[in-house]
């Protein structure tokens, strides 16, 4: 394999931005124009466009770069940018994210206890939440673990309006800590 000589290589910047172009950044001859109010106004020549942008105190802003020709827009950009972020908290506040709570029961639990175990399910299932119910077993209960699935089969049954059951029991290993 041969490999030829190094060659001085020149780093070329390039800044690739999310933003809309806007006033002298938008550099085709033509654009379609729209309005302040949202009117068509048509096919015309960008520096007629910046013209018009300037009487009225607004700015040209390119909201379709890719379309032919590029659709620009007369609006205000500060107001414009500020209507973005507000729009994108809002987004972002309203994104659910659900967790998974765990709740563990013991084999022989008192109705009460269980009463109140249940409870704390359906709290969790009501905020959105997945929940993880774990049965632990000890000494010879782990000889018959259908004990175990009785009493999961039961919790099941009694919150099956707040959620539904999305895996079947399974035995899983005790790890030692």
């Amino acid at each position: 394999m041969y490999v030829g000589p190094r060659r001085n290589m020149q780093r070329i910047g390039v800044i690739i931005s999310d933003e809309p172009r806007i006033n002298d950044e938008i550099r085709v001859p033509q654009v379609r124009l729209i309005g302040p109010k949202g009117e068509q106004v048509g096919v015309i020549a960008t520096t007629v466009a910046l013209n018009l942008a300037k009487e009225a105190n607004l700015d040209l802003v390119e909201v379709a770069p890719n379309a032919k020709p590029p659709v620009a827009k007369l609006i205000d950009y500060g107001k414009f940018k500020y209507n973005e972020k507000i729009k994108a908290r809002e987004a972002r506040r309203n994104q659910s994210t659900a967790e998974i709570k765990e709740i563990r029961f013991r084999l022989k639990i008192d109705d009460h206890d269980f009463d109140v175990k249940k409870g704390h399910v359906t709290r969790f299932l009501n905020g959105g939440d997945k929940v993880k119910v774990t049965i632990m077993l000890r000494g010879r209960e782990i000889s018959r673990p259908i004990g175990g699935v009785e009493l999961l089969q039961r919790l099941a049954d009694d919150v099956e309006e707040f959620g539904t059951v999305e895996s079947k029991p399974k035995q899983e290993a005790a790890t030692s800590s």
